[in-house]
């Protein structure tokens, strides 16, 4: 559950004009400080930029799923799922078990807390840019 200052501040760029990914970008920002913190862990900094934008889409930023060919099927259904579920009104209804809960936030908490460190999130997007090649990064 994303926190409600996270919440406000992707409405406001949202209002402000900004682009959905920059929306999302709190979010992202919110999960990266969550492994940082230890509040659980991530395997990967891709990994830890995939839940900010699950939790992006089910928050309501329109952030359309990835299209087809840039991600695997189960990826790409998953997030026409969370797209889906945050543009319709939220419901009331609880769902899911408190046992299962429990033992997902405990596994989560097992994961590593240094896949969010500068340093891997710096080679990761160093990673990124490389394979967008240099023709798009000479090119803004």
């Amino acid at each position: 559950m994303p926190k409600k200052s996270t919440v406000e501040a992707a409405r406001k760029d949202l209002h402000e004009g900004k682009s959905a990914s920059t929306a999302a970008g709190e979010f992202v920002h919110e999960e990266l400080d969550q492994v940082r913190d230890g509040e659980h862990g991530a395997r990967s900094p891709l990994q830890a930029i995939a839940i900010g934008l699950s939790k992006a889409r089910r928050a309501g930023v329109p952030l359309k799923p990835p299209v087809r060919g840039k991600t695997g099927d189960a990826t790409r259904k998953k997030a026409q799922n969370d797209y889906n579920k945050g543009q319709t009104h939220p419901s009331s209804k609880k769902e899911g078990s408190t046992k299962r809960g429990r033992s997902s936030l405990a596994a989560k908490k097992r994961e590593p807390h240094g896949t969010a460190s500068h340093e891997a999130l710096s080679l990761q997007a160093k990673d990124a840019a490389r394979r967008r090649g240099q023709r798009v990064q000479s090119s803004t």
